[in-house]
């Protein structure tokens, strides 16, 4: 065989690995748009359930806000001295979701790697529906809801300046840009795919709906060119935030004096652990879309290995920092700071730190075997454990770092009541029910990134484009 030969065959093989089925430009379009384009009537069954389900838990939420700013933070089972507990576990759990986002968009983008674009559409959408989630925490932990704007940089006001050095500030700037950013880069992305929705509409009401969010769209050169210019430069802003901004969460903890948090290894660990949980989450959210949506031809086994790949990997680097703390604990020579980790694995919340090592650390070595990587019954069922295993990591670095300070006659066991499980349960509602609003009214892929992929493929293997 000649070696042009080889080169297409191999070209040919990774065309077929990132799109199966020698789909043409008509068959993803039709793919794609099939569910934004079914009416509410003849809509999948599964849809209707999960949306019921979902809104009943996010009103749930909204309702249990309400009934916290009427009451007062006594109803969660907060206590002294751990002042943080549910409210701010879930804060850095979401904020971490919406990591994996603008990885796979931006960063992959960057160092164009094609097998992003059949799920960078998902990360995207759950970026921002996260970010949101996260969002709502801030706001309510402080106990006096109505002095929520002490967070923002307003001069002055009643005499009480805002407080630059405090991390609290820091993340209402890292956060905020951050979703700023995600939400452009997310739309700028969606817009091609919106005309496409906009010139199949059979509707009226489809028809204006999709034509004011593809913002008169046309296809021409010069669309495209500015569309890419566009999208690369959102993209380059986007790849720092990734480091960035939960960095910044991380100082949180690392800049206060409290041990277990004082420590300059929070910001890489932070950051591995949100790419790990995000990448997580997207595949939990994929795989069950993928079979419910038809994608499978679009989405393959390739992708799924892929992120597997990556989870693995942050995987990896999560219990490397494990590790990391309990060797810097013992080396500093701080008492304190090594009775709070020989603490944390062998103290009253024992069962927390060893669940989490169990989901965060164990879980992914599954991945080391391609059988196992390539399955989606345990991709699926990894996935989920991780993201138990991240959420208790949060719990663990917060609860067991207040839970016996330095005093041992104000330890206090934490308890949980049933308010943080409700609004812990709750905030999946309002993140269920914005994605789930994203599947029926958005393309869930990006249909005009897939097709440059086959048009890549095609031209290197000496093919005519698909019309």
């Amino acid at each position: 065989m000649h070696k042009g030969d080889v080169v297409l065959k191999e070209h040919a093989d990774k065309r077929e690995e990132l799109i199966r089925g020698n789909l043409s430009y008509n068959d993803i379009t039709d793919i794609v748009c099939k569910m934004p384009e079914t009416s509410i009537r003849n809509t999948n069954a599964y849809w209707f359930i999960g949306l019921c389900f979902s809104f009943s838990l996010m009103v749930m939420f909204f309702a249990s806000i309400a009934y916290l700013i009427w009451t007062g933070i006594g109803i969660w089972g907060n206590n002294s001295p751990v002042f943080w507990a549910f409210d701010i576990v879930n804060f850095v759990f979401w904020v971490g979701i919406g990591h994996a986002g603008t990885l796979i968009s931006a960063i992959l983008f960057l160092f164009r790697q094609d097998w992003r674009t059949s799920i960078n559409r998902y990360a995207e959408a759950m970026t921002i529906f996260a970010v949101i989630c996260a969002l709502t925490f801030p706001a309510i932990h402080v106990g006096r809801f109505w002095c929520a704007y002490y967070f923002f940089p307003v001069p002055n006001q009643m005499a009480v300046w805002p407080n630059f050095r405090s991390p609290l500030l820091w993340d209402l700037f890292a956060v905020g840009t951050y979703f700023t950013v995600s939400l452009l880069f997310w739309y700028i992305g969606l817009i091609p795919d919106l005309a496409t929705l906009r010139d199949r509409a059979k509707t009226r009401k489809a028809q204006i709906f999709y034509g004011i969010l593809s913002i008169g769209w046309l296809g021409s050169v010069r669309h495209w060119v500015n569309y890419e210019r566009a999208y690369l430069l959102l993209a380059a802003l986007s790849a720092p935030l990734v480091l960035s901004v939960h960095s910044v969460v991380s100082f949180d903890f690392a800049t206060s004096q409290i041990p277990g948090w004082h420590t300059t290894i929070f910001p890489p660990y932070f950051v591995a652990g949100a790419i790990f949980s995000g990448f997580a989450m997207v595949q939990t959210l994929m795989l069950p879309a993928r079979r419910w949506l038809n994608l499978k031809n679009i989405v393959t086994i390739k992708h799924i290995e892929n992120m597997n790949k990556i989870i693995l990997l942050t995987g990896s680097l999560v219990g490397y920092a494990y590790g990391i703390e309990f060797f810097m604990a013992w080396y500093s020579g701080n008492e304190y700071e090594s009775f709070t980790f020989i603490n944390r694995a062998l103290g009253p919340y024992a069962w927390a730190y060893w669940t989490m090592v169990s989901c965060n650390v164990l879980s992914p070595q599954l991945f080391w075997i391609r059988k196992f990587r390539t399955s989606i019954i345990i991709s699926f069922v990894v996935s989920i454990i991780v993201n138990i295993g991240m959420w208790f990591e949060r719990f663990v670095i917060i609860v067991t770092s207040l839970n016996r300070d330095f005093l041992p006659s104000s330890w206090h066991y934490y308890s949980p009541q049933k308010w943080d499980f409700i609004f812990f349960v709750g905030s999946f509602g309002l993140f269920f029910t914005l994605f789930l609003l994203f599947v029926k009214y958005l393309p869930v892929i990006a249909m005009a990134e897939v097709k440059s992929t086959i048009a890549n493929s095609n031209n290197k293997d000496g093919h005519h484009d698909q019309k």
